[in-house]
């Protein structure tokens, strides 16, 4: 009797065998997706499977990456800052001057090892599908950084129908399957494939009783912006009041959500046109280009769906811990605006077009451009490259195995430093060896139990800084500095809890807060090499000037061959005059 109850006693006090397990692990980012730009933070666009897995974990309102694409993808993947990872910049924007100096590589550094190193180590299967952006030299390429299996494009962009770059810069569209130079299929969806490929690679090992390490990278929503027609067709009607009237749509709807407070404050960007200026053809122009947005919104909703349904279908869905957000906020670069001629000519010769007819089908190039990119960040100021909370807050879900509180929203301040630190703590991985450069991040699993309700303490500071802008969060202050064009170039200092949209600078109100805060940011400059920017430095321009540089003796033999037909053709006119 006596053994019995013990028995009985001891089935009690363990763990179930759903609790015990090794969770796995579902990493999902998106590219250039603003704050408001899904169901779960007070979209209009519909994205049914990213709702549900809101509805299944937490909403972060207050979650923080770097303002551009491969800075933030070196710290989700290592937990260390980007100045100490390698990959300070993006490469394509990197200034002559700082390239190649103190860990100014805008590749991924071998002084730190992935969250990918680490799960394999702890008996995981690990696989990426998507876009890398951390290096394309063999000793880069994920399956040297921990991916067991690996589909990647490894710039940072390009066609989502075909295998066609989107920047002069790049020659070609570079793909690799497990670190081999990689050919497209001819019926090629970029968020449809880039699921096809993750299913494949967890279907090949399945059932051997190991967890797997899933990263899902879309291109989604980076230019160019595409997506098939009947998914643009739902959304032809709703943005024909203009980037304005989307914005402050998306700011009412985030306030009754309680994304942020309601004392938050809409700033207009000076960036944004005046939509009743345009002409009709413009408005409806633009306004296809939005649709086409939300409908490459709506298809990566799509094919998460499918993903989430191939991990139920094989009993793995329970056992699952989701993680979903973007890399950066909303992209308001027109290259076509900014760049002129050169860049159309470049589009012709690619086979792309801007007609309005197929806006966002195979052969197309859009863009929504920084007046919808602003609508997109609602209620947020700023977007991508800039240091402003439009550029840097993004929304993210932590969904599933592991996470206690189910439908709820944290406004805790995290950073994307935070995901490795808690996919540790959540699979029992262990962290880096004391070679490497240990993660500067927390872990979210307090907040994920409802143990607590913030990870960083009011004296806690978390310094940021990409192409001269900068920011530093301490408790819900924000010390800020843009850069022109779109900033002044001076710092201002916010309260991000209640002023979500900065446009109440309190730096003459609180000047004992303002210089502390500045003398924080300048230990961050110090412990962590951050070089000063060039002068007049623009990210966006100098992707131009690079991507010349780039192929400039390509760029120059083409304008010879110009020249010798000029002279050519006005040779054989005069001859034919007599002259």
């Amino acid at each position: 009797m006596l053994r019995r109850n013990l028995c009985c006693l001891l089935l009690i006090l363990m763990p179930s065998v759903s609790e015990a397990a090794t969770p796995n692990i579902v990493l999902i980012l998106a590219d250039d997706l603003g704050f408001t730009d899904i169901q779960p933070f007070a979209s209009e666009i519909s994205t049914p499977s990213l709702a549900a897995l809101a509805e299944n974990g937490v909403r972060f309102t207050n979650h923080h990456v770097a303002a551009s694409c491969a800075p933030t993808r070196a710290m989700l993947l290592t937990g260390v800052d980007s100045h100490l990872n390698g990959v300070p910049n993006i490469p394509e924007a990197m200034p002559p001057s700082q390239l190649g100096r103190n860990g100014y590589d805008g590749v991924l550094s071998h002084q730190v090892q992935t969250v990918a190193t680490l799960l394999r180590d702890r008996g995981y299967h690990t696989y990426v599908s998507g876009k890398w952006h951390l290096g394309k030299d063999p000793s880069r390429l994920p399956n040297q950084r921990g991916f067991e299996r690996s589909v990647i494009l490894a710039e940072s962009g390009a066609d989502n129908w075909s295998q066609r770059p989107y920047l002069p810069m790049y020659r070609t569209a570079n793909w690799y399957k497990d670190d081999q130079p990689h050919q497209l299929p001819e019926e090629f969806y970029s968020s449809e494939y880039i699921v096809d490929q993750a299913i494949e690679q967890i279907d090949s090992q399945h059932g051997d009783g190991q967890a797997f390490f899933s990263y899902l990278a879309f291109q989604a929503v980076h230019i160019p912006v595409q997506a098939p027609a009947e998914y643009r067709a739902m959304y032809e009607a709703q943005y024909q009041q203009g980037w304005s009237a989307l914005r402050q749509q998306r700011y009412r709807a985030a306030v009754a959500a309680g994304l942020v407070s309601s004392s938050t404050t809409l700033l207009e960007m000076d960036s944004t046109d005046d939509w009743d200026a345009l002409t009709e053809g413009e408005q409806r122009d633009w306004a296809r280009r939005m649709a086409v947005y939300a409908g490459m919104v709506q298809a990566m909703d799509h094919h998460i769906g499918r993903f989430v349904e191939y991990l139920k279908s094989i009993g793995e869905y329970d056992n699952t811990v989701f993680v979903f957000m973007s890399d950066n906020g909303p992209e308001p670069a027109d290259p076509v605006g900014q760049f002129g001629l050169p860049f159309v000519l470049w589009m012709k010769a690619m086979g792309y077009n801007t007609d309005y007819e197929t806006l966002g089908e195979p052969e197309s190039y859009v863009v929504i451009g920084p007046s919808f990119a602003s609508a997109a960040a609602s209620p947020l100021s700023y977007y991508k490259y800039y240091a402003g909370e439009g550029g840097l807050r993004v929304p993210m879900i932590i969904a599933g195995a592991g996470v206690e509180l189910r439908g709820q929203l944290s406004s805790a301040l995290t950073h994307v430093t935070d995901i490795v630190p808690t996919l540790l703590e959540l699979s029992g991985a262990s962290m880096p060896s004391s070679q490497y450069r240990q993660p500067t991040g927390k872990s979210l699993l307090p907040l994920l139990l409802g143990r607590d309700d913030r990870v960083r303490q009011e004296h806690e500071t978390l310094g940021y800084e990409l192409g001269g802008n900068a920011a530093l969060f301490k408790g819900d202050y924000k010390l800020v500095k843009n850069l022109p064009p779109a900033g002044d170039g001076h710092w201002h200092l916010y309260n991000i809890v209640d002023d979500p949209g900065e446009s109440r600078d309190l730096a003459a109100s609180m000047p004992e807060r303002f210089t502390e805060m500045q003398a924080d940011y300048e230990d961050y400059v110090q412990r962590n090499g951050v070089l000063p920017v060039p002068d007049g430095y623009e990210q966006l321009r100098q992707v131009s000037r690079n991507s010349i540089m780039a192929r400039k003796a390509e760029w120059i033999s083409a304008l010879l061959v110009l020249l010798v037909l000029v002279y050519i053709g006005v040779s054989w006119r005069r001859k034919r005059a007599g002259v």
